[in-house]
Order: C-alpha cells, then sequence, then structure tokens
C-alpha cells in the first residue's frame, strides 16, 4: 500500500515541477543558504522546540538538497531509490504510530527552511498536517519601512505575545485586528491556557473552512477566521462542537466571496423611485418589524426612530402594521428581540443602532429569508443593508450660523461618539463657520468621556454659540441643550437645530420595496447603503424666528444649493491639524472619504479622543463603528 502512496505523491511533485519549469520557474524547493547570500542578518535567534505550521514550511537550507522535492516537498526520486524506501519507511510508521521526531530547520521573514528532516515534512504535508514539530533558529535581518518589513515586524511582535507562529497575515494591520476579535490587549502575555484554546479552535476552523475548495481560491484562513470573529464571539465560538462551526463558516459564503474581491459599498445616495408595471400592495397587511437597542423614554436617538416609525404607520394606515420592540441593550436581548419579531414573519426589520449590527447579521444568516436593515456606516456586509442620513449637510449649515452669529469668533461643538460620520459633522461643521467668518475657531468637546461635563469646559472658556445633540428627549423634562444654541451664562435661546425624519427614510424604502425596487438596488453580491440627506429629506434645518433675516436668507440659498447638487460642503482647498492639504476642488471628494474622516480641519481646537478616555458605552459603539482602530 505504501508504494502505491509513493508513486502518487512521485506523480504529482513530477506534475508541479512540469508546470513550473513551463512557466520559467525553478521546479525545486528553494534554498535558504542562496537567499541569505543576499541578505543582511541582524541576529540569530534559537526559539526552542516548537510547531512548525506546514503550510509556511517551503524550502530546504542546504541546495544540495534541492532536486529531491518538488514545490510543496512532493518527492522527485525514482520509486527504486534508496531515497523512496525510506519515504516509504517514514510513510508506513506514520500510518501505526505517527511522527514525533522534531526537524530541524531555520526560520526566516515567517518562512522555514528545513535542514534536517526533508522526508518527515514530506510525508506529513501529503497526508495534510496542520503542523510539525521542530528545533527553531530564527534568522533575523534588519528592517526597514517597506510594506514587506512591516509585516514582519508585525508578526514578530504578535509572536512575543502569543507564541503563535502558525498565523500568517498578509497585512500588517490584521494582527491586532485579531488581538481585538479574541478581546486580548495589545500588550497582553497570552498564557499557556489561552495558546492551547486558540490553537484548539484554530485546528478546527481550519479543517472546517478547506472543506469547501471555492475558500481556499479566495481567501487564508487567517483572513477568514478574521470575518468569523467580526461576526461571531471568539469566546463562545472557542466551544462551539465542529457540526456548529461547519454550519456557520457555511452561511458566510457570501461574506467571504465579498472580502476576497475587495467589494466595496453600494452606496445609494438618493432614493430612486421604481416603477413597477404591477405596483402592488401585499393581499395582508404588511409587516414591518422595529427594534432598538434602549426606549423611547431614555434616548433621545431611539425618540426619534419612535417619531419615524409613527410618521411610517400614518403614511400607509390600515396597509401596513409595525412591531416594535426596544431595550435590547445587549447580544443575546437582541438575538432573543429579532428572533421573536421573525416569528411574525415580517416583510422588512430595521435594527436603529449600530449596537445591534453584528445580532442583525448573525440573524440574517440564520434567516436568510429575512430582509433586514441596520442603521449604521460603512458596514461591508452582504446579508444586511444599511441605512444612514447625511447628517454633516445641516451641520454644515449650522456652521454657517454661527459662524455668522458668534461675537468673538469662538464657537463650542459638543460630539457624543467618534465613530463613521461623526468626524464628517464636526468638519462641515468647522467649513460652514470659515465660509462666512474666516477667523472662527471651533472648541471641539466630547459628551462621552471620562473628562467631565463639556458644557462645562466650554463655559470656562466663555463661548457663547455651541452646537450640541441633535435629537430631542421624549417626556416633559425635554433639554434645551440641542441644536445650536446660544447662552450667557443664565439665559439660553436656541438658534437653530437639524433633524432626522426617519420616517421619510422608512417610508420611501418600504415604497422601494413595494414597487419591486429591493432586488434593483444590489443588482450585484456587494452590500448595500441607503445614506441619503437633505435632497431626500431625511435631514432638515429648523431655524429660530429670532434669527436675522439675512443670515436665514443665506442659508435659504444654501440649502436649495445643497438639495440640488450644486454645493458640497467639502468641495474647497482644506488644510487638516495635522498640516496635510486637500483639493477637493480640482479632486471631488467620494463619499467613502467623507464617511471614513479620521482627520479635523486645522481651525478646530480640539481632538479625536483615544480609546481609553471614551466611556464604556462610548468604548461599545466605537469597537463596532469608530473611525480609528483601538
Amino acid at each position: 500500500m505504501s508504494i502505491e502512496i509513493y508513486k502518487k505523491a512521485l506523480k504529482t511533485g513530477k506534475k508541479i515541477s512540469q508546470e513550473r519549469l513551463a512557466r520559467g520557474e525553478s521546479p525545486y524547493l528553494p534554498a535558504l543558504e542562496r537567499i541569505l547570500d543576499h541578505a543582511d542578518i541582524k541576529t540569530q535567534e534559537s526559539l526552542g522546540v516548537v510547531e512548525l505550521p506546514l503550510d509556511r514550511v517551503i524550502g530546504t537550507y542546504a541546495s544540495g538538497r534541492q532536486p529531491t522535492f518538488s514545490h510543496g516537498f512532493y518527492p522527485l526520486m525514482p520509486e527504486d531509490s534508496e531515497f523512496a524506501q525510506k519515504w516509504i519507511h517514514l510513510c508506513q510508521s506514520h500510518l501505526k504510530e505517527g511522527i514525533h521526531d522534531p526537524i530541524k530547520a531555520y526560520e526566516f521573514r515567517g518562512y522555514y527552511y528545513v535542514m534536517e528532516g526533508h522526508k518527515r515534512v514530506s510525508v506529513l504535508r501529503y497526508f495534510g498536517a496542520l503542523s510539525v514539530r521542530g528545533t527553531v533558529i530564527r534568522m533575523l535581518p534588519r528592517l526597514g519601512s517597506s510594506q514587506e518589513d512591516r509585516q514582519y515586524a508585525a508578526f514578530l511582535y504578535f509572536y512575543q505575545l502569543t507564541g503563535i507562529d502558525y498565523l500568517w497575515f498578509r497585512h500588517a494591520s490584521d494582527y491586532a485586528a485579531l488581538l481585538r476579535a479574541v478581546r486580548k490587549s495589545s500588550n497582553h502575555i497570552w498564557t499557556e491556557d489561552e495558546r492551547a484554546c486558540f490553537r484548539s479552535f484554530y485546528t478546527s476552523f481550519y479543517h472546517v473552512f478547506h472543506e469547501k475548495q471555492e475558500y481556499e481560491n479566495e481567501l487564508t484562513v487567517e483572513e477568514a477566521i478574521l470575518i468569523y470573529l467580526d461576526i461571531y464571539d471568539y469566546e463562545t465560538s472557542a466551544a462551539k462542537p465542529v457540526n456548529t462551526l461547519r454550519t456557520e463558516i457555511t452561511r458566510l459564503q457570501d461574506e467571504f466571496h465579498n472580502k476576497s474581491q475587495n467589494a466595496d459599498i453600494n452606496l445609494i445616495l438618493s432614493p430612486t423611485d421604481y416603477k413597477s408595471l404591477f405596483w402592488w400592495l401585499p393581499a395582508s397587511t404588511l409587516r414591518i418589524g422595529f427594534i432598538h437597542d434602549k426606549t423611547a423614554s431614555s434616548s433621545s436617538w431611539v425618540f426619534t426612530h419612535e417619531l419615524g416609525r409613527r410618521d411610517l404607520d400614518a403614511a400607509f394606515g390600515d396597509q401596513l402594521e409595525t412591531l416594535c420592540l426596544d431595550g435590547a441593550d445587549t447580544e443575546e436581548k437582541a438575538g432573543q428581540a429579532l428572533e421573536t419579531v421573525i416569528s411574525e414573519k415580517p416583510d422588512l426589520i430595521f435594527t436603529t443602532s449600530p449596537r445591534l449590527l453584528n445580532a442583525s447579521v448573525k440573524a440574517a444568516l440564520a434567516h436568510p429569508e429575512v430582509k433586514i436593515l441596520n442603521c449604521s456606516l460603512n458596514t461591508a456586509h452582504p446579508s444586511v443593508r444599511t441605512y444612514y442620513a447625511r447628517m454633516y449637510e445641516g451641520k454644515f449649515l449650522m456652521g454657517v450660523i454661527a459662524g455668522c452669529m458668534t461675537p468673538d469668533d469662538k464657537i463650542g461643538y459638543i460630539a457624543d461618539y467618534p465613530i463613521y460620520g461623526c468626524t464628517a459633522n464636526i468638519n462641515a461643521f468647522a467649513l460652514g463657520a470659515r465660509m462666512v467668518n474666516p477667523d472662527a475657531r471651533i472648541y471641539l468637546e466630547w459628551s462621552k468621556t471620562v473628562a467631565g461635563d463639556s458644557r462645562e469646559q466650554l463655559n470656562r472658556i466663555g463661548i457663547s454659540y455651541i452646537s450640541d445633540q441633535d435629537a430631542i428627549s421624549a417626556g416633559s423634562s425635554i433639554s434645551r441643550h440641542v441644536g445650536l444654541y446660544h447662552s450667557d451664562g443664565t439665559a439660553l435661546s436656541n438658534t437653530a437645530l437639524c433633524v432626522w425624519r426617519w420616517g421619510r427614510l422608512y417610508e420611501r424604502i418600504v415604497r422601494n420595496y413595494l414597487n419591486g425596487g429591493w432586488k434593483n438596488d444590489a443588482p450585484d453580491s456587494r452590500p448595500v447603503s441607503y445614506w441619503w440627506g437633505m435632497d431626500a429629506g431625511v435631514i432638515d434645518l429648523i431655524c429660530s424666528s429670532g434669527m436675522p433675516d439675512g443670515t436665514r436668507q443665506l442659508i435659504s440659498i444654501l440649502q436649495n444649493a445643497i438639495c440640488s447638487g450644486s454645493l458640497s460642503p467639502f468641495s474647497t482647498v482644506i488644510h487638516t491639524q495635522d498640516g496635510r492639504t486637500f483639493d477637493y476642488v480640482n479632486h471631488p471628494i467620494t463619499a467613502q472619504e467623507i464617511i471614513t474622516m479620521d482627520w479635523l480641519v486645522d481651525n478646530v481646537v480640539g481632538e479625536l479622543p483615544s480609546f481609553r478616555e471614551l466611556l464604556p458605552e462610548a468604548q461599545a459603539l466605537v469597537r463596532i463603528q469608530g473611525v480609528k482602530q483601538i
């Protein structure tokens, strides 16, 4: 039997060598001693006996061993050779009791080159083993700033923390992404138990992932794990049986495909009125589900969405029924709420917070027949659609108002979470103020940090015009600290307010669904995101009756220009705090650039808070939607 195995391995080796020769490439293993002739080695480091990932064992140390194996360590020596007999004997030993003697190898830039134990590697790789024990010496080169050097430096740091050398990411930032995914800090040294737990999870994931050959051609197993852990919690997943992993990995096929194709998000910036020849209303009442993470009485954000739900009810009357569950403030509660609403067989489900994103994706993967939309930005999941409003357009106009009315060029701005879209709001406000007042300075404070009361900070500076939260609260104790207001230290008067009109967005999406536009919005498998603004009526501006007539007229002109598309807040030359210049006159800014802004205009006094400065509530949201990596 073993001789037949060798014949198959030899046939594969010859085929690989011939194919490489036909492409003008070397048919043999690469040799490290030749590679080192052109390398600047800083030092050597003994790693002792470790587990070597066999897919990273790619060559031999000595050039004299090269002709013995093809790439992939398939044998090339005739079946009647002494080499073949030793290979067959090792094969028999492996099938009976396994191969346990460690090999000797060198590691260089993340790859391993065998000094002793070539045939052991060959047999183990033929049978699909994941790793081999080996005594390893690491050859450390001097590292510069190239992409290859940054990647290897990230690998070395990750190895120092975790002791894991079987993961190899093509992007240096993915090592830090994995640490975040398993909820480990960037300086935590892993324990033996933590390494063993991850190894067990990785091994199970690896085998299930490679059951589907189409995945292998698109992604590495490491990249697939990051996609999986972006949706499923590591601590729970580490203990899942293989059948559960298999089910979940199978559901992620579209997620894997989109990642492998680097598919961008299909951003739909304005509503499209699809005219169906067969416009219809369902024979039964249309059912729309809403799930909130908080309640309307405790959250101004939820209150605005509840107003939108009521507007949707009013627009359709008896033809539509909305189902609403609130208080889904944990992953478990969110999952339960989604399952409850799904059991009612709704036509669409809206989950109204980025905090509900993961639960929404899980539910959509488990129930592909259900159409779920989540209120978030820059979310690349093809299984759910997302929606948001271009608040920066209203903020630009509020900046214009503040720039006109400030008595001393100082304007306050209170932001909440440093998430996608928030930075664009700040910068648009600053650019609006500067457009009418070149000396305007925007003093930025954050309401969701441990530093204290942001309003007090601005009061101490003596700032009288402040842009604060955008949503009003429910109940009798409505705060007047909303929108742009003026404070003289004793009295407060509201000047202008940007309004989220979610009902208009909900109504347009539902009518689009009824007209058959749901499929038209997704002509391919890319993720779909509705990001509508003033032209769709999703963002509106309310001005105080006490505003000067000239300022009111200017705002009306600018608002009409934004709605017609003839004016963009960012169509100018922008100078940033860190000294960069962006010419968005000759090179118009893209929607994706607006969403992902992580810089501030140079007339902003303040900065984006670090993760550690944020309150726990803000940290949870920034993990999902933060403009900066944590």
